[in-house]
């Protein structure tokens, strides 16, 4: 059986909001990530972002939470809520999964988390639609995190964008936006286990 072309679909649903622009709640990783989801939602939602991620370590955290407020209050572009850290919620969602390999179970686990949170604070905020910018990025599974999205819309009754925000040229654009915007681009995912990893691997 042939993916879902998550792309298509965000597209089709934007099309059928015939210039209507709803509130929706979009899960930033970083603001690298953020930057060319932001730009392709602008016109069509009334965005606001939220910087949820308990998974990043304490000071690459807040490197990481400044510089995507600094992108908000630059563009314009959308919103911001704010919420706690909350590493300790990670790391028990982590336990006895500290060495699954990258992308592998404890990411899905990590994935699952930040969704759970984005979804209730969209409902109990009244938005219509979340999404996240984790679909973004070559190595994220955007079927996995498409999949999360659906159950956690059912569960919190709050409607889930589809996204393959990398399509489209999607990657390369938020590429072009950090740098015009000298956003300081991380080079691992966050989580103390993926920077091992990829001091690992040299």
């Amino acid at each position: 059986m042939n993916k879902p072309d998550y792309d298509k679909l965000m597209q089709a649903e934007i099309a059928a909001l015939g210039g209507r622009r709803p509130r929706l709640l979009l899960h930033s990783c970083c603001a690298p990530c953020s930057s060319a989801c932001i730009e392709r939602l602008k016109d069509d939602f009334e965005l606001t972002v939220l910087y949820y991620n308990p998974n990043i370590e304490a000071g690459e955290y807040e490197l990481r939470k400044a510089e995507q407020l600094r992108f908000l209050a630059a563009t314009g572009w959308a919103d911001a809520l704010d919420c706690e850290h909350g590493s300790e919620l990670f790391y028990a969602a982590a336990q006895g999964l500290e060495n699954a390999p990258e992308g592998g179970a404890r990411c899905l686990k990590c994935y699952e988390l930040r969704l759970e949170r984005t979804a209730r604070e969209a409902s109990a905020g009244g938005f219509e639609y979340f999404a996240t910018t984790l679909t973004v990025s070559p190595q994220k599974s955007a079927q996995a995190l498409n999949a999360i999205g659906e159950r956690l819309a059912d569960k919190h009754g709050v409607k889930w964008l589809h996204s393959d925000f990398k399509k489209r040229g999607g990657y390369l654009r938020s590429c072009e936006l950090a740098r015009g915007y000298g956003l300081y681009r991380q080079d691992y995912c966050g989580c103390e286990f993926s920077r091992r990893e990829r001091v690992r691997k040299g």
